[in-house]
């Protein structure tokens, strides 16, 4: 058989170019005479921001914002970590300042990205070990398992429990990642999305900055993507200690550090000149 036998090439003019791709930025042109693979180049949106002391210049047009966990269960008191005695508290300080960032980033045209814990309602996507880490003794509530009370289940994809808080608003173009490993990138289509997008640089914000925040920009930058970890908009219910080896850490091994006051203030002086 002709290997393009399944092809129906009278359903459109044999001249006549149409895009293939998913994403404008990662796109082919087609027809039944030619493929052009040439992706159009994307001017480039340069900013320079402080780093403790030091420029560091980035391309908005190729970069997107990671937005870890901001869930009720880890930042609504009637969650999962405040039904088991935590200070949530902290876990909130990161929705003000990125109420201020994102439509900033959007109207850049900047790729917002919530990356969220979701368990499969039957767990077969969590292991023991990873069920051990919020269950050490078999005893308590953890993943999955009914809050005290709601009956809500702990991190389940689609429940209320894993819902985005709804201080944050969530834009209809935004991009919905689960995960069910502290590393976003763990046995999902994370990367796969971010190639599609032709980003190269990633800006890291959410919860818990020593955890799931760490280990998803960890394995960034083990891709070879670019890591800007916005401080302000990034939080920990651990001991302060923790936060303070994040931040060395990023700033030593991962990437960069910034504040997300920098990035709104370089986009209203873009947008203004």
């Amino acid at each position: 058989m002709d290997d393009g036998a399944f092809i129906d090439r009278a359903a459109a003019p044999a001249d006549e170019l149409a895009p293939l791709g998913a994403s404008p930025r990662n796109r082919w042109l087609v027809s039944a005479r030619q493929a052009n693979l040439v992706r159009p180049p994307r001017p480039p949106l340069p900013i320079s921001l402080d780093s403790t002391g030091r420029l560091v210049t980035f391309d908005l047009a190729r970069t997107a914002i990671i937005i870890v966990d901001m869930q009720n269960d880890f930042c609504h008191p009637d969650g999962w970590l405040g039904q088991i005695g935590v200070d949530v508290a902290p876990a909130r300080t990161p929705i003000q300042p990125l109420q201020a960032l994102l439509p900033a980033l959007r109207q850049a045209d900047v790729p917002v990205i919530w990356l969220n814990w979701g368990n499969r309602p039957d767990r077969l996507n969590l292991s023991p070990s990873l069920l051990h880490v919020y269950k050490p003794f078999g005893t308590g509530t953890g993943l999955g398992d009914p809050l005290p009370g709601s009956g809500a289940r702990v991190l389940e994809r689609g429940s209320w429990s894993a819902a985005i808080v709804e201080d944050l608003e969530v834009a209809p173009g935004d991009i919905h990642v689960a995960k069910y490993r502290m590393s976003g990138f763990q046995d999902t289509e994370l990367d796969s999305i971010l190639r599609n997008l032709d980003v190269t640089t990633l800006l890291f914000a959410g919860v818990n900055a020593d955890q799931c925040v760490l280990c998803t920009l960890q394995d960034a930058n083990f891709r070879g993507y670019d890591c800007l970890l916005l401080e302000n908009c990034s939080a920990t219910t651990s001991p302060d200690y923790c936060m303070a080896a994040t931040i060395y850490n990023v700033r030593q091994c991962f990437g960069f550090v910034l504040s997300s006051t920098s990035v709104t203030a370089a986009l209203a002086a873009k947008a203004s000149s």
